[in-house]
């Protein structure tokens, strides 16, 4: 499913404007995103929580070339945990 995808079903299922569906949608992720980037984590609740994790620095290899190591540096990434709700569904597949 795409951004486009769901803005189509909300859409269709509210009769509410693409436009504004689209503009809702996007403030939403951009509004996640800000809180992210400013070290703060996203809770939504039944759906999941967005969480920022430190990766330490490590070194890697290249796989055809296994002698050349290469340093990969500290950084932080997003961990998602899924809420309950969803854990139940998506465990019944």
């Amino acid at each position: 499913m795409t951004k486009r995808d769901l803005v189509v079903r909300i859409s269709t299922e509210t009769g509410v404007n693409q436009r504004i569906v689209t503009d809702v949608v996007q403030r939403t992720l951009d509004h996640i995103i800000n809180e992210l980037s400013a070290g703060r984590g996203v809770e939504l609740r039944n759906f999941g929580v967005f969480s920022l994790k430190k990766r330490k620095k490590r070194i890697g290899r290249n796989p055809n070339a296994p002698k050349n190591t290469v340093q990969i540096p500290e950084r932080t990434v997003v961990k998602f945990k899924p809420g309950k709700i969803m854990k139940e569904k998506v465990s019944k597949l």
